[in-house]
């Protein structure tokens, strides 16, 4: 069982800027945890500094109980932890084959096995590996930036906005892949701005405001929230339209 654990974390693009106020959170193997909000509320920041990108000013990252070397994108790499951002995702002018060897580059063990392992996950890329990455549709750019972050064989997936840009349908079809790869036991923690859609596939919803957590609770809880749907959902039956 992975368990990321995010002890009192704060920061933000320069020291003496603090965007992330004090969060504490967990998220274990299975579990697909989404983080709403509204703009500015911290969420990426957050990410951010969850995968070693920024510096933390105060807090602590652990998983499975071994604290996580502070603003350290390598090491938490090296630890289980994969991060997708939302753009500049992939290498657009290489081929998905080059991307997927590349997001091997860092780790040990047999390169080609890895790749096929996410063919197998993927295969919709099968088709597609001499093609390059530009030339694909968003929700194929999507799978293919998941895939390349797996190739690292993660613990711990993190995701900042995936289904940005996409059609509805590409959008669901995004998430579905997403809530799979927490089935198979990867401990995902992903922003989404389409807040029905995540946690119609989610297994627990977040909520920040102003750097800090304002809700922790189960996805169909916490659409069920008064205040939470009026401010996020559109209210709680339009929460619950879209959920059927």
């Amino acid at each position: 069982m992975t368990t990321l654990q995010i002890d009192k974390v704060r920061g933000g693009y320069t020291s003496a800027e603090e965007i992330v106020k004090g969060i504490d959170l967990e998220v274990r193997s299975g579990d697909l945890a989404v983080i709403i909000g509204p703009n500015g509320a911290g969420k990426s920041t957050f990410l951010k500094l969850v995968a070693g990108l920024l510096r933390p000013t105060g807090g602590r990252i652990l998983l499975d109980g071994h604290e996580l070397p502070a603003g350290n994108a390598q090491a938490a790499c090296t630890r289980g932890l994969s991060f997708v951002p939302q753009e500049r995702n992939v290498f657009a002018t290489l081929s998905v084959r080059d991307n997927l060897l590349l997001g091997h580059y860092s780790v040990r063990g047999n390169a080609s096995r890895a790749m096929e392992q996410q063919l197998e996950r993927f295969p919709i890329l099968k088709t597609r590996l001499k093609h390059p990455a530009g030339s694909l549709s968003g929700g194929q750019r999507q799978v293919l930036a998941m895939a390349l972050a797996l190739m690292t064989h993660p613990t711990v997936l993190l995701l900042d906005e995936p289904t940005a840009g996409l059609s509805p349908v590409a959008a669901e079809d995004t998430l579905r892949v997403v809530r799979r790869l927490a089935d198979e036991g990867i401990a995902v923690l992903m922003i989404e701005q389409n807040a029905v859609l995540a946690l119609r596939h989610g297994t627990r919803g977040i909520v920040l405001v102003g750097g800090e957590k304002a809700r922790d609770k189960g996805a169909g809880e916490l659409g069920s929230d008064e205040e939470i749907s009026q401010l996020f959902l559109g209210g709680r039956k339009a929460f619950e339209t879209q959920r059927r």
